[in-house]
């Protein structure tokens, strides 16, 4: 058995089409009748249900299909590690993270990724979490970084280190004066938002539930930014990621208070499509997010 008769089956398995796995496989269609015909003979059973013009596995020929992509996708991991083996690294990463995570967390991995392997091409976009997931269930990307990573079918998460979440307020705010405070003194206080519905949102409403704390809440907004400039004019007070503030908090614009009672954190996490191997070049780019950056 070839690994090229593997493929084809998984394939059509995929797309439930003899015509599309003809073309993806650059054969005819009898061809791949041909082939499944004799994968059903070697093993004496059914792989296939036939419905029109439609296909879909029977039991044992989901088993079959699931051992054949776990072999194929073993097969592709060898290929790229044996290529990259005695040469620069090369080849191509497509990245795509929302703005907050873009705009703070990857910068330094960015610019030492680049000057370690500079004959990879690196594309990093910035994005809506919503698009990311849906980017990479398609194929579009090859890395998505998201915040509060939530598992999706045809999806796995890789953790990086989580955020940890920081008060801020204008530096004539009362608790300005304070380097840390009981998260129950945010109660009655004007709070900037985030936009009901976002992930970063929804986390800080759980935080204030499980404290019975009720915040006044005087703007919402879909990006840390605009949240940072409503602050800085003293609107009222939100809770962002540290990383997020740190050139402010050092030109006096803003000031940062910790919290007591415990720390809270902004998870983080790397997701790719389940069933594709990374390229070698995407793995040390997973590997330099998962490594405090000398720099930042």
């Amino acid at each position: 058995m070839q690994i090229e008769t593997l493929k084809v089956f998984c394939d059509l398995v995929e797309s439930r089409s003899f015509s599309r796995a003809a073309m993806r496989n650059a054969i005819t269609q009898s061809a791949v009748s041909q082939q499944v015909k004799n994968l059903e003979s070697r093993f004496e059973t059914q792989l296939l249900r036939r419905d029109g013009k439609s296909v879909s596995p029977t039991p044992v020929g989901r088993l079959f299909y699931e051992r054949s992509r776990v072999i194929l996708d073993s097969f592709d991991q060898m290929q790229f590690e044996i290529k990259s083996i005695g040469q620069d690294m090369v080849g191509s990463v497509r990245v795509e993270t929302i703005y907050s995570v873009g705009l703070y967390e990857i910068s330094m991995v960015v610019k030492n990724f680049l000057r370690q392997y500079p004959k990879v091409n690196l594309h990093v976009e910035y994005s809506k979490g919503a698009r990311v997931y849906e980017d990479c269930l398609r194929g579009v990307i090859d890395l998505g970084i998201v915040t509060y990573p939530e598992p999706r079918k045809g999806l796995r998460i890789i953790p990086l280190p989580a955020d940890r979440l920081i008060l801020i307020c204008a530096p004539d705010h009362p608790l300005a004066k304070r380097r840390h405070i009981d998260i129950q003194k945010l109660n009655g206080e004007n709070y900037i938002a985030f936009e009901k519905g976002l992930a970063s949102q929804r986390a800080l409403d759980g935080i204030f539930r499980e404290h019975d704390i009720e915040v006044r809440t005087v703007m919402e907004f879909d990006n840390i930014e605009t949240i940072k400039r409503s602050v800085e004019i003293g609107a009222g007070v939100s809770i962002v990621p540290l990383l997020s503030v740190q050139k402010e908090v050092q030109n006096g614009l803003l000031a940062q208070v910790g919290f007591t009672d415990k720390n809270f954190y902004r998870p983080l996490g790397i997701i790719v499509r389940t069933r594709h191997p990374i390229s070698p070049a995407a793995r040390k780019f997973i590997e330099l997010m998962q490594t405090p950056q000398k720099g930042a």
